[in-house]
This record gives C-alpha cells, sequence and structure tokens, in this order.
C-alpha cells in the first residue's frame, strides 16, 4: 500500500520558513552550551609593556632570556607598536619575536568599537600575520547617573565592532578590571553586554586576580556564566592590605588590594586554571608583573609595571628583572601545566 503524498499549501510553506530562524537559533543555543573545543593552543605571554624601556630587539632577548615562549606586543599610545606606523612595526615585532622562538598569539590594544583610531588597519595587519586575539581596554561607567541605561546604549558600540572581526576573522576581548566605575569590573555586567552577540568575535579577557579582587569566591559563579565568552586570561596575585590613618575618609573601605608576586596572594590559581580548562579554554594566558619590588641597597621599592608611563626606563639591573621573571613564569608555566592547559 503506497503512502499519499500532498502537496503543502501555500500558508504552510510561510510557517515553515518562518519557523526556520527559530529552529536555527534553538540548535546554535542547544550548541553553545557545550564546552569549547580547544581548536587554539594556550600560551603564557609576557606583556610587552614591562619591556618598554628598550627596542623591540632587545625585548624580544630579554623575554627568551626569562624563559617566555610568547609574548603579547602593546599597538597603543606609548607603546612600541604605535597605531599609526601598525603596517610597518608590528609585522616587525612579530618577526623578530618569532625568529627567537616566541609565538604572538595576541595583540593588546586600545580599540573599543569600530571607531577607535586605526582600527581597520589594526585588524587588517593582525589577519595578515595571523593573529586573531586582541585585547579591548575596559568601558567606563558614568557613577553619577543610572548604570542599566548606559549598559544598554553599549550594544551598537559592541556590535559596530563585531563587525569589523567578522570582516577580518578577529576577536576582541575585553578586560575585567576591578577598578572602580569600569564595566567588566564584576565580570556579570560585561557578560550581560556581550551575551546577544556571536562569541566567536568578541569575548572577555578574563582577569584571574581583578576578578577576585572585585568578587572573592564569586569567581565560581561569573566564570561560570561567562565561560563561552572567555578567549583569554590574565595572570596576576594580591593581597588585601588595611590602610594606615585616615584612609576611610578618602575612600569606600579602609582596605585595598596589594598586588604582590604570584603564590603569596590571595588568588586560587589551582581551583580557577581547572575550571577553564574543564570547559575547553585554549587561548592566550597574559603575565602582567604588578608587583612592587625592593631596590637592593636601597629603601626604595618601585612597580615591576613601571612608574613612568611614555618615558619608560628600567629602574633596576636587566639582570635582576630577569630573575624576577623566571621566578614568574616558572610559577605560572607549573599553575597552568597542572591544570592541564599547558
Amino acid at each position: 500500500m503506497s503512502m499519499a503524498h500532498t502537496r503543502p499549501s501555500r500558508r504552510q510553506m510561510l510557517q515553515l520558513l518562518g519557523s526556520a530562524p527559530v529552529l536555527a537559533a534553538e540548535v546554535v543555543r542547544a550548541g553553545a552550551s557545550q564546552p569549547r573545543a580547544a581548536s587554539s593552543r594556550t600560551h603564557l605571554c609576557l606583556v610587552s609593556r614591562h619591556l618598554q624601556w628598550t627596542n623591540p630587539e632587545e625585548a624580544v632577548a630579554v623575554a627568551a632570556a626569562g624563559d617566555c615562549k610568547a609574548i603579547a606586543w602593546t599597538v597603543r599610545p606609548g607603546a612600541h607598536i604605535l597605531a599609526e606606523n601598525v603596517e610597518r612595526d608590528l609585522p616587525k615585532a612579530v618577526e623578530l619575536a618569532h625568529k627567537a622562538g616566541l609565538a604572538t598569539p595576541m595583540v593588546i590594544t586600545a580599540i573599543v568599537d569600530a571607531q577607535s583610531a586605526r582600527a581597520e588597519a589594526i585588524l587588517e595587519t593582525m589577519r595578515g600575520l595571523g593573529i586573531r586575539y586582541y585585547r579591548a581596554p575596559s568601558f567606563r561607567y558614568d557613577l553619577t547617573q543610572e548604570l542599566e541605561s548606559q549598559l544598554e546604549a553599549l550594544q551598537p558600540r559592541i556590535a559596530s565592532l563585531v563587525r569589523l572581526n567578522e570582516k577580518y576573522g578577529t576577536t576582541a576581548m575585553y578586560h575585567t578590571h576591578s577598578a572602580t566605575g569600569n564595566v567588566g569590573g564584576g565580570v556579570w555586567d560585561l557578560w550581560l553586554a556581550l551575551r546577544n552577540f556571536d562569541s566567536e568575535f568578541v569575548g572577555l579577557n578574563y582577569d584571574l586576580g581583578h576578578a577576585t579582587i572585585r568578587g572573592g569566591s564569586g569567581w565560581v559563579e561569573t566564570s561560570r556564566f561567562a565561560h563561552k565568552y572567555v578567549h583569554g586570561l590574565s595572570v596576576k596575585d594580591f593581597r588585601w592590605i588595611k590602610q594606615p590613618g585616615n584612609a576611610r575618609a578618602a575612600s569606600t573601605s579602609a582596605w585595598s588590594p596589594e598586588m604582590v608576586p604570584p603564590g603569596e596572594g590571595m588568588v586560587d590559581f589551582k581551583g580557577m586554571l581547572a575550571y577553564f580548562k574543564s570547559v575547553g579554554f585554549a587561548g592566550p594566558v597574559e603575565l602582567y608583573q604588578e608587583y612592587e619590588v625592593e631596590i637592593p641597597g636601597t629603601s626604595a621599592r618601585v612597580n615591576m609595571l613601571g612608574t613612568a608611563y611614555g618615558k619608560w626606563k628600567l629602574e633596576m639591573s636587566k639582570e635582576r628583572y630577569i630573575s624576577l621573571l623566571k621566578r614568574d613564569v616558572k610559577f605560572y608555566t607549573a599553575a597552568l601545566t597542572e591544570a592541564g592547559l599547558l
């Protein structure tokens, strides 16, 4: 007995076509609930800001001497690579790094949206060099106004950058910094701003130290909300210190975070890195050195991040800097290896 086949009516066809986008969206959402496949490789990248006291050639030599395996070049004002010279200088810097055996999986930029200075030139140069990821700075709140509408107002700006990233095959990673007024300091608000965009083209550079400063053990929840959008990590450690005197009069709290060498602070590197491994993270990991060190033979202390922005000078011997860099690389390499990320 044969089954009769009837041709659907025009109305039925329109109903089927109308439901197709909904069905497709459901498939995408279902797939997005799975851990992201490790299509790239995790690299521990020294942020080149730490080397801006010298030229790119010596910067690469110092990074290699410090046992680094990758470097994140900065492309922004005051950096080795200025946006106006990116087509000339970024390929040269990348070539120098590769010749020394250093990977270059990401760059650090001042790009916040499609209107940022020379955004397309930077992204086009990255594409030509095979670099997909770039760090974007934090948006800022106006704390004198309602915040919800400000978060909503970011949507067109983010959308403009997503379109550029689709064009060039790049991915923006907005940084999560705990400083008061930064969008993303608590992670969850930045996730809210990004969650309706394609995570292939926009996401987060999740800072383990700053996430802990802002949320303590709340990283357990924020990382689970945001993990599909986390393309990069930034590692640093801190501890809380009580401010002396009448500090409370000038601040909302008598306590403030003090950056310290890795392993001497409060960040749960083992738990955080193990979690990101479990959800398939495989992206660049920034090594930042923001703690202070003593200058031997003096009572002076200097910040490893640098204290003379735009002038850039090394405030210790090069040998001592390399020794401290080796120590930090060793710590983070061991932590990433234990988590199965390296």
